[in-house]
């Protein structure tokens, strides 16, 4: 479940051996090594250090132009539904992936978080607006396909999405997710 571990570009040298793909956000001045497979920051410059790199707070036509991907914050304060909206049409418009991280303890929306599994019902279906704000649990299934609603997606296209689009999601924590996902009955 987690394909890369994210660590400040100040603290890589924190895990010397450790066996991890690494995120390194760029704090600092990154320092790459074999088990860099990513860089995030907000300096276009990034993408000339040669691996995939995901820009946060950066306008999606400069993220376009350096060959980077679109990175959002869902927390510690969620952005409104509306932007978060904005920003998945935006990035399926101009042709670009993004990831979502922090404040992505939930799969299913609550009040002050978005859920994750919302970020992939907008992604997967459109509608961005609704599957953002969608905050019933019984309205998703996750099973030989994924379901929302009405609406009913086959593991290919699911597939297709999470490499074209929506790549990634992080959560400051592992377990939170995991046992909100069991206790839903979907893990």
């Amino acid at each position: 479940m987690v394909a890369r571990f994210v660590c400040p570009a100040s603290r890589v040298a924190e895990l010397p051996g450790e066996p991890l793909r690494l995120s390194v956000v760029a704090d600092v001045e990154p320092v790459l090594d074999e088990r860099v497979e990513a860089v995030e920051g907000r300096d276009p410059a990034l993408a000339c250090l040669g691996r995939e790199t995901y820009l946060e707070g950066v306008g999606l036509d400069e993220v376009k132009a350096a060959g980077a991907r679109a990175k959002v914050r869902c927390g510690p304060e969620a952005p409104p539904v509306d932007v978060l909206a904005e920003l998945i049409r935006g990035c399926r418009s101009v042709g670009i992936p993004f990831k979502a991280t922090a404040g992505l303890h939930h799969a299913v929306r609550t009040e002050a978080q978005h859920g994750f599994v919302n970020l992939l019902a907008a992604a997967v279906f459109g509608d961005e607006e609704r599957a953002l704000a969608e905050d019933d649990a019984g309205a998703f299934a996750l099973g030989e396909t994924f379901r929302w609603r009405e609406r009913e997606a086959n593991p290919q296209d699911i597939a297709e999405v999470r490499r074209s689009l929506l790549v990634s999601i992080g959560s400051c924590s592992f377990t939170e997710p995991v046992e909100e996902l069991e206790a839903l009955g979907w893990l």
